[in-house]
């Protein structure tokens, strides 16, 4: 094992892998287990690409790494990755390896991006001299396979042609068929040479990152989305008001992403009854609630909560093929206690 470097010293050819997934199917999760096999005497970092303007993964990686010194999170928001020659990602990228020099990096682009071209993108140019790419790992939820929104969405194919290991994610809650379904489908879309695993809540073992990615030499960016750069959400102040909105569109999904300052205090309940209320592929956020720092996390359907120490801001991103036109109204209406209302 790589012992720890001088502080002044630049790790070259860092091993970096790639976690990518469509929609709520377990991406952070399985980061965040991985991350609690990281060794004591190594500095890992983590690169998050989230489709909506607010960063939220990168907030709920902090809840889980904020006594660990030695794990280093970066975020682009606002769209796939690769786009506008992926300038944005690669600025992020280089001042990532600049500011923790790692023995490993992780990288979770997404659930909407384009992932032939962002691997292109991370095994050419500059990142040749860099980083080194490893095993690209895709996560599935085997029972969204007998759905057209997923057999016929050309992002989630692209996922499963260029993956080095498919993981079926939540096994646990798998029916009787849903395994199979699964092999079966990769073994049409995938080489021979593909392993397909399962796994529960994102756990596998940190060893299956170690492989070479065999899709480096094939895999090179292709367009230009021209998206502007511009400041992000995540940087800007938020105004007298408390809170702020931002919207993002593309491959048929929106967005809107929300930011509130500490002076917002939460109803728990109330942020439970418009979660149960509304049809949308995903809702994420970290919240100030009456009953402390708490993570909401919709997913197929499927509400999932946990409690966190520390929160100094809410924020949150919706995604789906359309949005409540009243999104905002509800949660304001959510709000407990404020010093603005």
């Amino acid at each position: 094992m790589e012992s720890m470097t001088k502080s002044t010293d630049i790790i070259p050819n860092v091993p970096t892998s790639i976690i990518s997934g469509f929609l709520g199917v377990g991406k952070t999760t399985a980061i965040r287990n991985l991350l609690r096999q990281k060794p004591n005497n190594e500095r890992w970092a983590v690169l998050v690409n989230e489709f909506g303007e607010v960063g939220v993964d990168a907030s709920l990686l902090e809840t889980s790494t904020s006594n660990d010194k030695e794990i280093f999170l970066r975020e682009v928001p606002g769209g796939c990755m690769c786009c506008t020659n992926g300038l944005p990602m690669q600025m992020a990228l280089n001042q990532l390896l600049s500011r923790a020099r790692p023995h490993r990096l992780l990288i979770e682009p997404t659930g909407l991006g384009h992932l032939e071209e962002v691997i292109g993108t991370l095994s050419s140019g500059f990142n040749q001299k860099t980083i080194r790419l490893k095993t690209v790992v895709t996560l599935v939820d085997a029972r969204m396979l007998n759905q057209d929104r997923y057999l016929k969405n050309d992002t989630f194919i692209q996922q499963i042609k260029c993956a080095d290991i498919i993981i079926g994610n939540k096994h646990d809650l798998y029916e009787i068929d849903d395994q199979e379904r699964l092999l079966t489908f990769a073994s049409q879309k995938c080489d021979s040479e593909t392993e397909v695993i399962f796994s529960e809540q994102g756990m596998f073992d940190l060893e299956l990152l170690d492989r070479a990615s065999r899709y480096v030499a094939q895999c090179q960016p292709q367009h230009d989305h021209h998206n502007p750069i511009e400041p992000r959400l995540n940087e800007l102040t938020i105004p007298d008001s408390g809170y702020v909105v931002a919207s993002n569109a593309g491959n048929g999904f929106v967005s809107s992403g929300f930011r509130f300052d500490s002076r917002f205090l939460f109803d728990l309940t109330q942020l439970r009854l418009i979660l149960q209320g509304i049809d949308v592929e995903r809702f994420k956020g970290i919240f100030r609630t009456n009953d402390g720092g708490k993570i909401l996390n919709l997913a197929s359907g499927v509400l999932t909560e946990l409690s966190v120490s520390y929160c100094e801001e809410s924020r949150c991103e919706v995604i789906g093929r359309d949005l409540p036109d009243d999104l905002t109204d509800q949660l304001l209406k959510a709000v407990a206690v404020s010093e603005l209302l």
